[in-house]
């Protein structure tokens, strides 16, 4: 439940020039506690309590999405103030000039300007949304790719590491039960033998064939905000903005526009690939890439998707195998079922690879 008293606290800590009229809770987002600030002045602010507990280091985390929204900012030198607050997540310094606030509870907070006049969506169903996404997180790579990502604090090591992933899923298995190991036979034979090629994008970006870069790293589509057209108008969400290749965040959005079904669906047989919402998808985000990108990143974008749909599958199958410690589940297979759920994706993927090539190989042709 919210302390109010302490909520209005925070907000006066911050450099915001306004009266508070009104606190609503914003109901989404599973890790931090965010509300909505209304004042006099109809400026409105997002107010935001970051979980402590997910993230470790929480003034580099605020430092990392601050830089990079001064950074886009910069890029909209003929915009006024108020539409660059649209375009771009921008935050508001507390009056003693750090982006980041810690009250006396020793929680963390951050403020930004809230974007009026604006949608999101939890899933995709129709293709002009999953093309207008691909257009948002394509440019917000854009835009970024001249800011050095050295400068940014990984927040979540080895977030989207592979061999990590990998060490991880093997000390699991050693210390999981028998019961919970024979239940999870097939899944961990699937693991095995898809292990080799998913390691393939892990290796380029080890040998330094494929760039680091600044990426998002949770790109699903509730993290885009669109206009009351359901055009592109907005990024949000940025407290994992780090170092990254670009096809983590291809493949997350992929992975979550393009599942007929959600995650924890356990019906198989209405878990598909959809295709023509990866090809909007696409097309929108090499808009936007077309010049940024080498021939080798384009090349392996669709591998990408298969790649973060692996790694997901093999996130949720080593907590199963862990005891279920990390994601929150409601009963005691809710993560075996997620790690089938993404591995019939995966099967489905497979089955229309050749389609999927084809678009891509169109697509990057244009």
């Amino acid at each position: 439940m919210r302390n109010e008293e302490n909520i209005v606290a925070v907000f006066g800590a911050f450099n915001h020039q306004a009266t508070l009229r009104c606190i609503q809770e914003f109901s989404s987002g599973h890790i931090n506690d965010t509300y909505l600030i209304e004042t006099e002045q109809k400026r409105d602010f997002v107010l935001q309590r970051i979980n402590g507990e997910v993230f470790k280091n929480i003034p580099a985390l605020v430092e990392n999405k601050v830089k990079i929204s001064k950074h886009l900012l910069s890029k909209l030198p003929e915009m006024t103030d108020s539409e660059k607050y649209r375009r771009v997540l921008s935050f508001v310094p507390s009056v003693n000039g750090s982006y980041h606030l810690r009250d006396v509870n020793g929680q963390y907070w951050n403020l930004s300007y809230y974007i009026p006049e604006s949608n999101s969506f939890d899933t995709v169903t129709e293709k002009e949304v999953a093309y207008e996404g691909g257009k948002l997180f394509g440019d917000f790579i854009n835009q970024t790719s001249d800011f050095d990502a050295s400068e940014l604090v990984e927040v979540i090591p080895d977030f989207h590491d592979m061999n990590c992933r990998l060490v991880q899923f093997e000390n699991a298995k050693e210390k999981a039960s028998q019961e919970r190991l024979k239940k999870a036979r097939t899944c961990i034979e699937r693991i095995y033998e898809l292990k080799e090629e998913m390691l393939t994008l892990q290796n380029l970006k080890d040998k330094g064939k494929i760039p680091v870069r600044v990426t998002h790293n949770d790109t699903k589509i509730s993290n885009a905000l669109f206009d009351i057209k359901n055009k592109g108008l907005c990024v949000i969400d940025t407290d994992t903005v780090m170092p990254g290749i670009v096809h983590n965040d291809f493949g997350d959005a992929i992975r979550t526009i393009c599942n007929t079904a959600e995650e924890d669906e356990k019906d198989l047989s209405l878990v598909s690939f959809n295709v023509p919402y990866y090809k909007a998808y696409f097309k929108g985000f090499l808009e936007e890439l077309r010049f940024s990108l080498s021939p080798l990143e384009k090349e392996h974008l669709p591998l990408g998707a298969k790649t973060i749909i692996y790694i997901m599958a093999l996130r949720f199958l080593t907590d199963y195998l862990n005891g279920n410690v990390y994601y929150k589940t409601n009963y005691i297979d809710h993560n075996l079922n997620r790690s089938k759920n993404q591995l019939k994706l995966i099967d489905s993927f497979e089955e229309q690879y050749d389609q999927i090539l084809e678009i891509s190989s169109d697509i990057i042709k244009l």
